[in-house]
């Protein structure tokens, strides 16, 4: 029986997708992919006599028909989407119409963008004491609207560092909306295209960050990171590793009984 594989190509660079998901591209007889959002290095793994099919110029029923034509001549499909296909990927209404056409699929998780961009600032994004929690969200410019209740002015209220995507060109906006719960020098990273060859990194504050983009001229493919974790350096060590803390695995170091 044919299937759907939606694979998450990762963030940019062609290493970073999973050995899952490379080992499905390579056997795939047609491999749907998101454009100039997947590395051509991924695509070119494919079998020789594969149907590449770039959907970006595609809308949801043709993306679908190629899949429904591609099962029913016996093909297993590989259906790429950058980063992870959980986030942002629109694969939801994809597997609504699988299902509907009695059509098997599996997902193949990607490396999501938040963490490329973590792993290339040689930063934790939960550290003790100054955050234990991500928000991964969006703002409202030309895609789907923002349900109720999920601003950035309310989302910004618990201080957790906030993975901003799809946002770059709502910048002022983004910083309007962070500013009074943050304050003007909170740490700001805009990630574009990162672990692609071309990768750009600003570092600024929320002050600062919309006059660091203009002046780079970034407008697409980046990533907005917010929170005073960006840029910590004074904080507690973690409880995992102490040496008076105990679990499963290990147990508490003895304090010494040694008398001067």
């Amino acid at each position: 029986m044919s299937i759907v594989h939606f694979i998450g190509a990762g963030p940019g660079a062609p290493d970073l997708i999973t050995v899952r998901g490379l080992k499905l591209v390579r056997r795939c007889k047609v491999v749907l992919y998101a454009g100039s959002l997947v590395p051509r290095a991924v695509i070119a793994l494919a079998p020789k006599d594969a149907r590449i099919v770039d959907t970006a110029p595609l809308h949801l029923d043709q993306i679908v028909a190629e899949m429904k034509r591609a099962v029913a001549r016996g093909h297993d499909v590989a259906r790429l989407h950058s980063g992870d296909p959980s986030l942002y990927g629109a694969t939801a209404e994809q597997m609504r119409r699988l299902d509907r056409l009695g059509i098997a699929y599996d997902v193949t998780p990607g490396v999501p963008a938040y963490a490329a961009a973590a792993a290339a600032l040689k930063i934790e994004l939960t550290l003790p004491d100054i955050s234990q929690t991500i928000v991964l969200t969006r703002t409202s410019v030309r895609a789907s609207p923002m349900p109720r209740g999920e601003n950035l002015k309310t989302l910004a209220l618990s201080g957790a560092t906030m993975a901003i995507h799809l946002s770059i060109n709502n910048i002022a906006a983004v910083v309007r909306e962070l500013t009074p719960s943050y304050g003007a020098g909170c740490p700001v990273v805009v990630a574009a295209r990162v672990s692609w060859p071309d990768q750009a990194i600003l570092r600024g504050t929320l002050k600062d960050i919309r006059a660091k983009v203009k002046a780079a001229r970034i407008t697409r493919t980046a990533l907005i990171l917010v929170g005073p974790a960006l840029a910590a350096d004074d904080f507690p060590d973690s409880r995992l590793y102490a040496a008076d803390h105990g679990h499963v695995l290990r147990k508490p170091a003895r304090k010494s009984t040694k008398r001067g």
